[in-house]
């Protein structure tokens, strides 16, 4: 009883805030809901739509599409620069402060930013370009209306300021790895790449599952950088499926096929959710 009563506040606090915008989002999906009011009741209407929707599986592929193009990247990167910065070196300390700082940026600071460094004419990249002689002077990259360079852009940028966090619990996975054993591979003959592909590597590897996992759920849920950098062009492009939900749901008015889609969406990153952890558990029986 003690206990129930120190809980009380968060489960108050939890049960407003999660579970009941919850229960509201579900209800929503079977109603023509606007910003104003609830309107006619629609049954299944909403999921109906939703399947037959080019628009929505367009904007789910561009979203899934960016989940190849950053987690495997963002997961090698991470490891990179914690290997960099876990080595005794007179800059270790800067090495660790530069390759996090730009994780305490807003999205919307570090997308503005990006926008700024890619820009044409004036953007840095296209002025170093120019400056060192690799793009001619009265040539430009338009990096933000193509389609495959506005993607490079927007996984740059994206890499760029979220790779401190996974950094960070990269480097303290390696810093649990005990002396001893590098030092007993040393002793065997081991070379550097030896030691990392068969002590490192496996000794990352549960923390790998879980960055994977995270970094998947993140990558779908993209929005705020590609809202500012591409506003979702050129022609929809990159447009991914929360940019979607929002313009239905505040800029058409559209609340209750909003609010289906973002359940379609649940329950896609649900079903991965249990296919990694179904994947996981086999691996673990089997060793």
């Amino acid at each position: 009883m003690q206990a129930l009563v120190f809980l009380l506040p968060f489960l108050i606090v939890y049960v407003l805030f999660t579970i009941w915008p919850m229960i509201k989002g579900i209800e929503m999906t079977f109603y023509k809901w606007t910003l104003i009011k609830k309107m006619d009741f629609v049954g299944l209407d909403n999921f109906r739509k939703v399947l037959q929707d080019r628009e929505v599986w367009e904007a789910i592929w561009h979203s899934t599409f960016f989940v190849f193009l950053s987690t495997p990247t963002m997961i090698i990167l991470a490891i990179v620069l914690a290997l960099i910065a876990n080595r005794k070196s007179v800059l270790q300390k800067f090495y660790r402060i530069i390759f996090f700082i730009p994780s305490v940026l807003s999205v919307a600071v570090a997308a503005y930013l990006g926008l700024f460094v890619f820009q044409p004419y004036t953007g840095f990249v296209n002025s170093v370009l120019h400056l060192i002689g690799l793009l001619p002077q009265n040539a430009e990259i338009f990096w933000l209306t193509e389609t495959s360079l506005a993607w490079i852009v927007i996984t740059i940028v994206t890499l760029w300021w979220t790779v401190g966090f996974n950094f960070i619990l990269y480097l303290s996975a390696l810093q649990e790895i005990p002396d001893e054993i590098f030092e007993a591979a040393r002793l065997d003959g081991a070379s550097d790449s030896q030691i990392f592909w068969r002590i490192t590597l496996p000794y990352l590897s549960p923390l790998t599952k879980t960055i994977t996992m995270l970094q998947i759920i993140a990558s779908y849920k993209v929005f705020m950088q590609i809202y500012v950098i591409t506003g979702g062009g050129p022609l929809d492009q990159t447009r991914p499926i929360i940019q979607l939900i929002y313009q239905t749901g505040f800029k058409n008015n559209n609340l209750g096929y909003a609010a289906t889609m973002s359940y379609i969406l649940f329950f896609i990153l649900l079903v991965l959710s249990v296919l990694q952890y179904w994947i996981n558990s086999r691996k673990g029986a089997d060793s």
